[in-house]
């Protein structure tokens, strides 16, 4: 039996990321939804998209053996009048079960034929909003940067203490 949101819809707008599937992930998918979110003009599902995609990352990386962590692809979907939030992990040979009720129901789950799981869940838009009409950032392929046009000569050197509270940072939001 198909599941009747995802029959005769058409994917207007995705984005992904993939991941290691280690604690830092849930970090990173949270910094992507929220990025996307905001991006595609769809700030009202930032808390709930965040939540759905987090518990669902989380489940992935739960379930991953931390030896040899495979990859996770966190993926956002606009279709027909949802907005589709997903995690595909390449390891997991059974999807992980979804609590009753989860998200309203509107979540499924299945098992890919190459090998791996597809969890995912859908979030109405916003006021009837259907997909197309989703205001989408535009970006011209034919215009660079002067950056771009004129490279520098010599490669700009990171700083370790920048680099140093970047992680510190993201380790500390996975204490939190």
């Amino acid at each position: 039996m198909e599941d009747d949101s995802q029959v005769n819809t058409q994917t207007a707008q995705v984005d992904d990321l993939r991941l290691i599937a280690l604690p830092s992930a849930v970090n990173c998918a949270e910094m992507f939804v929220r990025f996307t979110l905001t991006e595609w003009s769809l700030t009202d599902l930032i808390d709930e998209t965040t939540q759905l995609t987090t518990a669902l990352v989380t489940a992935a990386v739960d379930n991953a053996n931390q030896d040899s962590a495979g990859f996770i692809t966190v993926r956002l979907r606009l279709s027909g009048d949802s907005l589709v939030c997903e995690v595909e992990d390449e390891q997991a040979s059974v999807p992980p079960a979804l609590a009753p009720g989860f998200a309203g129901g509107r979540c499924g789950s299945t098992t890919l034929r190459g090998g791996g799981s597809l969890v995912w869940c859908e979030v109405p838009l916003p006021g009837g909003v259907s997909a197309d009409a989703v205001p989408l950032p535009r970006r011209s392929k034919t215009r660079r940067s002067p950056m771009a046009e004129h490279p520098a000569e010599e490669t700009a050197e990171i700083d370790p203490e920048v680099v140093k509270r970047l992680l510190s940072g993201l380790s500390n939001a996975d204490l939190g």
